[in-house]
């Protein structure tokens, strides 16, 4: 493997723009060799690049070295005289001699100095500083060491004189470690390389010394993913050129604390039983002994990965009869300095089992309000399985992990047990035991949908967050606010909208108030449930703000986002922008698991049911809503949401010319359900397939006028709709173009396309548009919807034609020229953060395809930029409006 074949351009270039001193300063293995070599046979500069190493300290067989390789340039070879090594040669004469013969030197050229480390404390060194502040400016001068050197540079720094490299600019990138072991013939998945990258942090010698192990071994994969600092080559390397160089007291520095993911200094003196350690770190970190500042303030340390591997293991091999002792200590510290989790970790590492369940039950509640369940689990997975059978705290600890882990059964049982063993409680822990058990009984009912349990539960919660011990542990402002929104969660479903309202506020102003913003996240998931019952766009609107407010805390992944994501994209589609729904429902997908949470599942495939339902995908549709029904079977409680998804089942089958089927679940359904406006539109439907309008009439709620009467906007537009059609059938025209006046009214304030997606009527709509209405746009956006569905059907039965069909768009538009559907597709992504290649992945189309039509899009939009683009699409009505702004 020959290193000059990586490129490392960024450093070359500015080694080439360097002032008169450059000082490379990065520990042992950081490639400064060979990067200088590399850059001075790229930059072409051997025949003006004199190369030297300070590992002739001696002034006596330093400065002749000097001397030789200046003269061993273009330029040197004409001004500087030999020198003629004797026992009497006086170093400062030399100096003097160099700075005479440069004097008049042409052009430029660079004394290349590599491991000046090794003249500290020399008169050699003194001698070399001389030259550097005498020399002329065309004199450059680049000295490589493994620590910074006291050179008295700071007047050059100041004049900009001095280029500085340290060890952080050295680091291989991801890209220049894949081209190092490319150079060495290792090929590796992209997964192995990553992790081969992490592990080493781009220290040059440890990719090499890698890249030589991998080189023909029997499974790269493995090496790659277990690559560490005790592997033997590694190993070998640290020991010699790091660990063995340092003095005994430092050397058991770094061993004691090396069971530390951080240390500063007063661990450093508790684990060493010595003092003033600080300054020794601070010490190694300039010396770059793989020490490296952890904060800005240099107060916390690490060691390089590979450095800390080692110095574990060495720990283990020379005195593994102390690190019960050492963790133990740790675990007391950061106790006592309030680092919870790693309190934990340590005293598990130490086996005090006691001691990590009382830090560990102490700080859950905090843990689960802040949304770090994850961390909870990886500290509840370091206990064994015979300390939970013997302690109610962690019992009850560990039916939580049973929860998240999607078994309620296991984590009932576990909760029983806890509760079985509540005597041996001490007194002084039971209000807290009483908070834990009440929030884990919570979150079971809320996974079992069983809300009325939910609602008990969080009363509960209201009154033991009342008592004088909850306010002493600091959990009764927090575990208040989880009680008022999970009160208010339940309030939904059992549709008491007033005090769901209300307890939702209250429990948001109380989490914004105490810093919690896991808890107002999901306080504003729920509220946007809510509130989207009655308004989409408010309903997006909350759940756009839910969503920005995961992404700016790094909760994109939890459940809780996936919900805001769902009812995100469950406005989106009551909007008709199926595309820009589905990427909603795909975020949510990728998060969500149904075992684990099915009443949110239940939402999320309902509204994808909706998605396929507005394409007109019937029997996909009716799959997904079959699944719809199998997960509300497994709730505790009726969803609120079921007899809608029971109605679009029927809507569908109706589409599907399954009439009998539906006329059969229609009797199979009890009264109040038959009775509801869900089900009496999807009779309405079934009448009218039937060639029965009069029948269709009549089965249609008479309250769908009354928007007193809280029946939901989507289901009063769908009835308005359907005597619509009941009536033109009839052939009463006016009370037609009345009752879709009426839907149009209803549809008006949220832009509501989706009930005329599922029961077109283009027909009837064309002959409305031709009277007078007060809702020209949404007509026009209505029919442009229907006719681009109805070409993309067409379309799909001619084979190579689906990239000349055309979607009509709104007379008022004036598109330059017609978007084909594939334009149409990509134009829907532009309003959403993905990416030009995080789109093409979304659409399975190359990146330079997904290009070609945005340029095409912004062509024939006029617009110049993906943001304007965005915006006339929306003044076209071709995409969903900005939430918020109606």
């Amino acid at each position: 493997m020959r290193d000059r074949i990586v490129s490392r351009a960024a450093l070359f270039d500015q080694l080439d723009r360097a002032n008169r001193i450059t000082e490379m300063s990065a520990p042992a293995g950081s490639g400064k060799t060979t990067l200088l070599r590399s850059w001075v046979e790229t930059s072409n500069l051997a025949e003006r690049a004199a190369q030297v190493s300070g590992e002739a300290r001696d002034p006596r067989r330093f400065w002749p070295t000097v001397v030789a390789a200046l003269r061993g340039t273009a330029a040197g070879s004409a001004l500087v005289r030999p020198l003629t090594t004797a026992p009497d040669l006086d170093g400062w004469a030399v100096v003097e001699q160099l700075l005479s013969d440069l004097g008049p030197l042409p052009e430029r050229l660079w004394l290349i100095i590599d491991d000046l480390h090794e003249l500290a404390g020399t008169q050699t060194l003194h001698q070399l500083q001389l030259l550097m502040m005498r020399a002329p400016a065309e004199l450059r001068f680049v000295l490589a060491t493994r620590h910074d050197m006291r050179l008295g540079l700071h007047r050059l720094r100041l004049d900009g004189e001095l280029t500085e490299i340290r060890a952080s600019q050295l680091r291989f990138t991801r890209e220049e470690s894949g081209a190092l072991l490319d150079a060495a013939g290792v090929t590796l998945s992209e997964n192995a390389a990553d992790q081969l990258h992490r592990r080493t942090e781009g220290w040059a010698a440890g990719l090499r010394l890698a890249a030589l192990s991998l080189a023909g071994h029997p499974d790269p994969e493995r090496f790659a993913a277990e690559f560490s600092g005790s592997e033997r080559t590694v190993a070998d390397y640290l020991l010699a050129e790091v660990l063995d160089r340092q003095p005994e007291p430092i050397r058991q520095l770094l061993l004691r604390t090396s069971v530390l993911e951080r240390v500063n200094g007063e661990l450093a003196d508790l684990l060493t039983a010595s003092s003033e350690n600080e300054q020794i770190l601070l010490d190694l970190e300039n010396a770059g002994a793989f020490v490296i500042a952890a904060d800005p303030q240099r107060s916390w340390f690490r060691y390089h990965r590979l450095f800390a591997d080692l110095l574990q293991h060495e720990l283990r091999r020379t005195d593994s009869a102390r690190l019960p002792a050492l963790h133990s200590t740790a675990a007391d510290w950061y106790a006592a300095n309030g680092y919870v989790i790693e309190a934990v970790r340590h005293a598990q590492a130490a086996q005090c089992w006691e001691q990590a369940v009382r830090l560990l039950s102490d700080h859950w509640v905090d843990l689960y309000l802040d949304g770090r369940i994850g961390t909870a689990q990886e500290l509840l997975a370091g206990f064994p399985a015979s300390a939970a059978t013997a302690d109610a705290e962690l019992s009850v600890l560990m039916a939580v992990r049973d929860l998240d882990h999607g078994s309620l059964l296991k984590a009932e049982r576990r909760l029983a047990l806890a509760v079985d063993q509540s005597t041996t409680v001490p007194a002084d822990r039971r209000t807290h035991f009483e908070a834990m058990c009440t929030v884990l009984r919570l979150r079971i009912a809320r996974r079992r949908g069983n809300l009325p349990t939910v609602a008990e539960q969080a009363q509960r919660l209201l009154t033991v967050v009342e008592t004088a011990d909850a306010q002493r542990l600091g959990i009764g402002d927090g575990l208040q606010a989880l009680a008022l929104i999970s009160l208010g969660s339940a309030e939904i479903s059992a549709l008491r909208i007033g005090g769901a309202n209300r307890h939702l506020e209250q429990g948001i102003d109380l989490a914004r108030r105490i810093g919690r913003p896991y808890l107002e996240l999901a306080g504003l998931v729920h509220e946007a449930q809510l509130v989207v019952a009655s308004s989409y766009t408010a309903g997006a609107d909350l759940s756009l703000r839910a969503i920005e407010l995961a992404k700016r805390h790094g909760w994109n992944d939890k459940p809780v986002t996936a919900v805001a994501h769902t009812v995100h994209a469950a406005a989106l589609v009551a909007q008709g922008h199926t595309t820009e729904a589905e990427f909603w429902i795909n975020q949510a997908r990728r998060t969500l698991r149904p075992q684990e949470n099915p009443v949110a599942a239940f939402k999320l495939h309902y509204v994808h049911a909706r998605i396929q339902l507005a394409r007109g995908e019937h029997v996909a549709a009716l799959a997904t809503l079959d699944e719809v029904e199998h997960l509300s079977r497994a709730l505790g409680t009726p969803h609120v949401l079921r007899p809608m998804a029971r109605a679009h089942m029927l809507h569908a089958l109706v589409r599907l010319d399954e009439t009998a089927r539906v006329e059969q679940l229609l009797a199979d359904m009890d009264a109040d359900e038959r009775d509801g406006t869900p089900a009496r539109t999807a009779q309405a439907a079934l009448r009218l397939a039937q060639a029965n309008p009069r029948a269709a009439r009549d089965s249609l709620p008479s309250d769908a006028d009354d928007p007193r009467a809280g029946t939901r906007p989507l289901w009063r537009v769908a009835a308005f709709l359907l005597d619509a059609l009941a009536c033109d059938a009839l052939g009463r025209t006016q009370d037609a173009s009345d009752a879709l006046e009426r839907a149009f009214d209803a549809a008006a304030p949220d832009n509501l396309l989706l009930p005329f997606l599922l029961h077109p009527a283009p027909a009837l709509l064309k002959r409305h548009a031709e009277a007078r209405t007060a809702h020209p746009r949404l007509l026009g956006e209505v029919l442009s919807r229907l006719q681009a569905d109805e070409d993309a059907a067409q379309a799909a039965t001619a084979p190579g034609a689906s990239e000349s069909v055309s979607v009509s768009v709104p007379t008022s538009a004036h598109l330059r020229e017609p978007l084909s559907g594939s334009e149409m597709r990509v134009l829907r992504y532009l309003p959403t953060n993905l990416s030009g290649p995080e789109i093409a992945a979304e659409l399975s189309l190359s990146v330079n395809t997904v290009r070609t039509h945005m340029r095409h899009v912004y062509e024939k939009l006029g617009a110049h930029s993906r943001f304007e683009a965005v915006e006339l699409a929306r003044s076209y009505g071709l995409v969903a409006p900005a939430v918020g702004l109606r």
